[in-house]
């Protein structure tokens, strides 16, 4: 290769003078094609240019001349990003770090990289690294602290943005979101303290008006909330978050049709933010729009800190002809998701498709004996091969599933047999009103919705000629029942659904929280009856005391948040005149 004329090309191209430095690249390669430098450097010229296709393949072809050039794999990743090819860019970055381990930039690449394709572990290694070589960088700190706030891990979210505040005192980003992060751990009074200091340092940072607005209303300052998100809305109308976060204040006090007019005016703003479109889905749903409300519910997948996107190469199914053809069905979210839309698994059946089902381990033995259903695969293990996939929760969206279509004929599960005659054999000298209670569900984010302690049933102990079964399963089933309350507890011989199922068999009525055994008791055509609170899931409706999923159900409903004394009263009277069928 001529020297001078490769030099004469680089120092070109550093002036930026692309088109002169382009014909000595080519004019070199002319003479040598496989020179790796000119072939690398002329797809940089072409990336600089938006020419990613033939960019890509010329630095592709300096790489196979020499495979341990750390610029190359730098170069090629940047260009594989713009044309959305993440995973390829992911293998060029983790390359160059195994050629350069001490760089840091390319750490923080490969975790934006990782991020994307919501491999939240790897991405959270990859900040640490980066942080581990560049201590002094604030980005590094904040960008680790995004990825847990994201993912919902707030409490883990605090160290870093702290970590990046001492090296950037005055960055209002790190500032507010960590008052986000101390809010979101429950440290509210910390969180305005550093809102306030975020809006005193910019009283123009809108995103701190309607964050800040956000924990006011968990202290229940609920006029002051309601200022900092019309100021934020003032500020800037254009801002998403300002009507997402005030939609949700309105849904909190059950002004349902403003929330869903404020949650539209963000979707509208910024159509693919997941966060808005989650909510608008999740209302329209509560407000009995079911055809609009599903077409928005796939947004839940979007949404990093759900975590419920899965890396199928395979597409998701979309109502073709699946004859012949064979459809994955996974279960995502909670045991009463799955129990609640495995409903449709014979709508599917019907079209003609081979059908594999993936669920929970505590679900196979309870979904097993289901017609229609060719293979049930535990969640973790492998699957077999299959054309399509789709989630269980995407369903209702693709077959139509509206208020008057509910696929509603119970039960459409069963309890094996043997473990049924198990149950009825144990109980078979009961002589009073049998029923099931469950008080505490899954912890999650918003778990004070509807984990309860089994004193909130303590009215129901006053009804004579009963006796409770505990149904209850985790941490909390061994809580001591309330006094006069004739109680037995089986909850050691729940090892899965199936059990349960059995045991929900041989009893008169289930009595529960909003919970997994809700829809397993439903599923069952057993009678079971639901405390449902003041801000209820979406497929419990709003004010009605019966369910359309599910006819042997009814719903006693919070007129008040966090006050029950009202719904287990009217369940007590209820108690008192039920009759076993």
């Amino acid at each position: 290769m001529n020297q001078q004329t490769f030099q004469s090309a680089m120092q070109l191209h550093q002036a930026g003078q692309l088109d002169q430095a382009e014909s000595l690249y080519r004019e070199i390669l002319a003479q040598e094609p496989q020179q790796p430098d000119a072939l690398h450097l002329l797809g940089v010229i072409l990336n600089q240019r938006g020419q990613y296709a033939p960019a890509i393949n010329l630095i592709r072809q300096a790489i196979a001349q020499r495979p341990n050039m750390p610029g190359y794999y730098s170069n090629l990743g940047w260009a594989l990003t713009q044309i959305g090819q993440i995973k390829e860019a992911v293998d060029c970055y983790q390359q160059l770090v195994a050629l350069q381990p001490a760089n840091a930039a390319a750490f923080d690449h490969l975790r934006a990289l990782l991020l994307n394709l919501r491999q939240i572990d790897q991405a959270i290694a990859a900040a640490h690294s980066a942080i581990r070589l560049r201590p002094d960088n604030p980005q590094y700190h904040g960008h680790l602290g995004s990825i847990y706030s994201q993912n919902g891990q707030y409490n883990l979210a605090i160290q870093p943005y702290s970590d990046a505040l001492k090296l950037d005192p005055a960055n209002v980003n790190y500032l507010h979101d960590l008052a986000v992060a101390l809010s979101g751990t429950g440290r509210h009074e910390e969180a305005i303290e550093m809102f306030n200091k975020t809006i005193e340092l910019n009283p123009n940072f809108v995103r701190a008006y309607s964050s800040k607005g956000v924990v006011l209303s968990r202290l229940g300052r609920l006029e002051e909330a309601t200022e900092c998100f019309r100021r934020s809305i003032q500020m800037d109308p254009n801002a998403p978050a300002g009507y997402n976060n005030l939609g949700s204040f309105l849904q909190e006090q059950g002004k349902w049709a403003e929330a869903l007019e404020h949650y539209r005016k963000a979707v509208e703003i910024e159509p693919n933010r997941p966060t808005s479109r989650w909510n608008l889905a999740r209302i329209l749903l509560l407000l009995g729009h079911l055809k609009e409300g599903w077409t928005e519910f796939d947004s839940r997948l979007e949404m990093p800190q759900l975590r419920l996107k899965r890396p199928f190469a395979q597409p998701q199914w979309d109502a073709s002809d699946p004859t012949g053809k064979t459809i994955l069905l996974h279960a995502e979210g909670g045991h009463g998701d799955a129990i609640h839309f495995i409903r449709l698994l014979p709508q599917v059946a019907q079209r003609g498709a081979k059908l594999i089902l993936e669920c929970q381990p505590a679900l196979v033995p309870l979904f097993a004996g289901m017609t229609g259903l060719d293979a049930i695969i535990a969640r973790g293990q492998p699957l077999p091969p299959f054309d399509w996939q789709i989630p269980l929760q995407s369903l209702p969206r693709v077959l139509g599933i509206t208020l008057e279509n509910i696929p509603s004929h119970v039960p459409y599960l069963s309890a094996p047999p043997d473990r049924v005659r198990k149950w009825k054999q144990r109980l078979a000298s009961e002589t009073k009103i049998r029923v099931g209670l469950v008080w505490s569900g899954t912890r999650y984010a918003n778990a004070d919705n509807r984990t309860r302690t089994i004193e909130v049933f303590a009215p129901l102990a006053e009804v004579p000629g009963v006796k409770f079964f505990s149904l209850q399963t985790g941490d909390d089933a061994h809580q001591p029942p309330p006094p006069k309350m004739d109680f037995a507890d089986f909850s050691a011989d729940l090892n899965d659904f199936a059990d349960t199922a059995a045991l929900v068999e041989s009893l008169d009525l289930v009595i529960t929280i909003d919970t997994s055994v809700a829809h397993l008791a439903g599923a069952l055509a057993k009678p079971v009856w639901v405390l449902i609170p003041f801000q209820c899931d979406f497929r419990w409706l709003l004010h009605r005391t019966d369910s359309p999923w599910y006819p042997t159900m009814r719903l006693f409903r919070q007129i008040k948040v966090g006050d029950w004394k009202i719904p287990v009263r009217e369940m007590a009277a209820a108690l008192r005149g039920f009759k076993p069928q």
